[in-house]
């Protein structure tokens, strides 16, 4: 009776350690595919801890593939310094920037990144970049995130929502960079984008009524009250017109990068190019420790606006406009290396 009691405990004792041990492997099952979830590459997106910061990465690059790109980028950034300095009394006009001046800089605090948006180029996949950098896991795929939700303020943390101190650290610490493209074409980019497609009914009510009111004669009271069909020209005359500024600064779409970004106040240490846009962005995602697994989302855009597009709207544009309207874009075209595009007729 003595030995069935012993073996019938030791069987317990058999049954218990491998209970335990198969709970113990579905534990790890469980929290190895909740890490794989964070990634579909098995890497976690959220943090480079340990490693160099894009910084340092950038101006002291570690990966010989990376230096002449490095090159090319001080270029850059000594075209804007020498535009800012050549041009002072425009560029400076305000000493001192608020808060309110850095809604435009997007902050990724894990991968210490800042990111200046500019409307029409390539704003919206940037943006999706950045929720997946710093969505922690969250997200994975940048184009499954929507192009609306995308521009959701909450998703996103900007600069202006820090302390002076913290601004200060971050502008010092963090690499810093923006995305141009050439002024006239991100302009009829946004005047297709904003005046042609029905669908932009909020931007008619707010300023194509407004533009119509002021720059046709004898507008119809449904044009007046619609402001679906601006005409480029009279976008122009919009733009030009010294009222315009002095009632409101410019919508973020047509406003100057210099406005948006004020690169003669911060130090940015990488000028992509929309002509260059995925070999600088991908660039960017490199220098972050990230490009191995994350890309700049690559597709063929049909409806994008071109340089011959844009050749073809500046055609019944008066020479006296076209002067007036490349002095308001003027500062983009130095700083960020764009030449007099050659259908102008400037007087």
């Amino acid at each position: 009776m003595k030995p069935a009691l012993l073996e019938v405990m030791r069987m317990n004792r058999i049954c218990r350690m491998v209970l335990a041990t198969c709970l113990g492997s579905f534990i790890l099952v469980i929290f190895y595919f909740q890490i794989m979830r964070r990634s579909p590459f098995g890497v976690d997106i959220c943090c480079r801890k340990g490693s160099r910061s894009p910084l340092q990465e950038l101006y002291s690059p570690t990966q010989p593939e990376l230096s002449n790109t490095a090159v090319l980028h001080q270029m850059r950034r000594d075209q804007v310094t020498d535009t800012c300095r050549a041009n002072s009394a425009m560029s400076r006009k305000r000493r001192v920037l608020t808060p309110n001046d850095l809604k435009h800089l997007v902050v990724d605090e894990d991968h210490e990144l800042i990111y200046c948006y500019v409307p029409k180029v390539a704003c919206t996949n940037w943006k999706r970049l950045m929720m997946v950098l710093t969505g922690r896991g969250k997200y994975s795929d940048p184009m499954e995130i929507p192009a609306n939700e995308a521009h959701v303020s909450a998703n996103l943390k900007t600069l202006n929502q820090y302390s002076i101190p913290e601004i200060n650290h971050r502008l010092k610490s963090y690499l810093k960079f923006l995305f141009v493209r050439e002024p006239f074409e991100r302009l009829v980019s946004a005047y297709r984008n904003k005046f042609t497609q029905k669908y932009n009914t909020s931007f008619h009510k707010r300023y194509g009524t407004k533009i119509i009111k002021r720059q046709r004669k004898n507008a119809t009271q449904e044009a007046l009250r619609r402001g679906d069909d601006v005409k480029f020209e009279e976008f122009v005359a919009y733009l030009i017109d010294p009222h315009t500024q002095r009632e409101e600064p410019f919508n973020e779409h047509w406003q100057t990068v210099y406005s948006l970004c004020h690169p003669c106040h911060i130090h940015y240490d990488l000028v992509g190019k929309y002509e260059t846009l995925e070999e600088d962005s991908n660039y960017v995602l490199q220098l972050a420790g990230v490009g191995s697994y994350l890309k700049f989302p690559s597709y063929a855009k049909s409806t994008r606006t071109t340089d011959e597009m844009t050749t073809e709207f500046f055609q019944n544009i008066s020479s006296e406009h076209q002067t007036q309207l490349y002095e308001v874009y003027k500062l983009d075209f130095l700083m960020f290396n764009y030449s007099v595009p050659s259908y102008l007729k400037l007087e």
